[in-house]
């Protein structure tokens, strides 16, 4: 065996170029499988992470404009969803909706605490918003409803935003001013982007009242239960619109007049996004492999061809054909497992420097929401040894036709070829 490995280590040295661009290319191809899953990695980790956190069982019902006319109005309307809808929800779907809630923005309103102040979005909501975006209350409480029914002015403060109104000093209980209107801190939540531009909220009845809203609603959302499916939420969907359409005058079945989200079906399709998303990276990493592959063939035929001459000799001296088939054989398993655990090495730190570089990167979506870029993206061990493996495996493979044409060369050829 020593014998063996001397003889095929003396080989590729005296072929270097031809060696290093074959190995290049096995290397190359273990490299980007695992760089393309460690990227997709990420991002469905980034994904998953935001599912987790969030309730699944939301519906969010916009306003939007008609698309055909109904009774006397044009087509082009636009429908502003407002209490009535709010109570209809609560009240005309007991078997469906959870809890409802309603949401309601005041732009560019400047906080302040002496001489502090920051600008902001005023967001009026109710309790169950807490739950529907699994908001992580730092100090303190969230609203509740005693909050809604009395009116209050209670204020929700982002902690970056507290930071800045109170510097080192707890908020918890003390009051922030917008215009003439003092609010009381009652709690502090943190997101992911820490921004200071997130909203502060406030009861979505005393935003109505203090900013002259009247009974208007920009949002609802509910939480719902036995709408597992596509089919079921659709279902709910028409028979709300027409709940809807004959509080707004509108064409029951006209779908652009309110749009409903439902985010546990949109989950499942962004799931199976992802899942394509996973198979594709493992295709297009595998063709890079297998073009690998065909480099390592393709040169030990090439090797073979050139070698013809001393497989004769050796065969005319009393070598075995297991012999020169062996020795092929070894030296493509040689280049994949060198070249193959290099692509290997290569590909497990880009993933890690990936992973540092951008595992904890805030990208800022607007409005002071903000998500994760990537979230872990990295390949597990046992993956990249396994890729490594089937890889060692292949270049086995692709040495054994060369080898079997080595193997079976005439001596008499072998000697009078050129």
């Amino acid at each position: 065996m020593r014998d063996l490995l001397q003889e095929i280590g003396a080989s590729l040295s005296r072929n270097r170029l031809r060696t290093t661009l074959t190995g290049f290319a096995v290397a190359w191809g273990i490299f980007m499988l695992l760089v393309l899953l460690g990227a997709g990695n990420g991002i469905i980790h980034t994904f998953e992470a935001n599912v987790n956190t969030n309730a699944l069982n939301v519906l969010t019902i916009y306003g939007n404009t008609t698309t055909k006319p109904y009774q006397g109005y044009k087509e082009g309307r636009s429908i502003q969803l407002d209490n009535r809808d709010l109570k209809a929800t609560e009240e005309d779907f007991p078997d469906n909706i959870i809890s409802t809630g309603g949401m309601l923005n005041q732009n560019n309103v400047i906080l302040s605490n002496g001489d502090e102040y920051v600008s902001l979005r005023l967001t009026g909501v109710h309790p169950i918003f807490a739950h529907i975006n699994s908001l992580r209350i730092k100090e303190g409480r969230f609203l509740n409803q005693l909050d809604i029914r009395e009116r209050r002015k209670t204020i929700i403060l982002h902690a970056k935003t507290a930071e800045i109104l109170f510097r080192h000093t707890n908020p918890i209980g003390k009051f922030v001013k917008a215009g003439n209107t003092n609010y009381q801190v009652a709690g502090i939540y943190k997101d992911q982007g820490n921004e200071q531009n997130s909203p502060a909220y406030i009861p979505f009845t005393t935003l109505q009242q203090i900013y002259n809203k009247g009974n208007r609603v920009n949002v609802i959302v509910t939480t719902t239960k036995g709408l597992e499916t596509e089919e079921k939420s659709n279902a709910f969907v028409k028979e709300y619109r027409k709940t809807l359409a004959s509080i707004h005058e509108f064409d029951p079945d006209d779908e652009g007049a309110i749009y409903v989200s439902n985010r546990f079906t949109q989950i499942q399709r962004v799931m199976t996004a992802m899942y394509l998303l996973q198979v594709a990276l493992w295709i297009i990493g595998i063709f890079t492999l297998v073009s690998g592959i065909v480099g390592v063939s393709n040169i030990m035929f090439i090797t073979v061809k050139e070698r013809t001459h001393e497989f004769g000799i050796r065969k005319a001296l009393g070598a075995k054909p297991r012999s020169i088939y062996k020795l092929i054989v070894v030296e493509s398993i040689a280049i994949t497992t060198l070249f193959g655990y290099i692509g290997m090495v290569c590909g497990v730190m880009a993933t890690e420097w990936m992973n540092k570089a951008y595992g904890s990167t805030i990208v800022d979506l607007g409005e002071g929401e903000s998500t994760t870029l990537f979230i872990d993206p990295t390949v597990d061990m046992s993956i990249a040894i396994g890729a490594t493996i089937l890889l060692i495996v292949a270049g086995t493979l692709a040495g054994l036709f060369p080898a079997r044409k080595a193997a079976n060369v005439r001596p008499i050829e072998a000697l009078n070829a050129r």
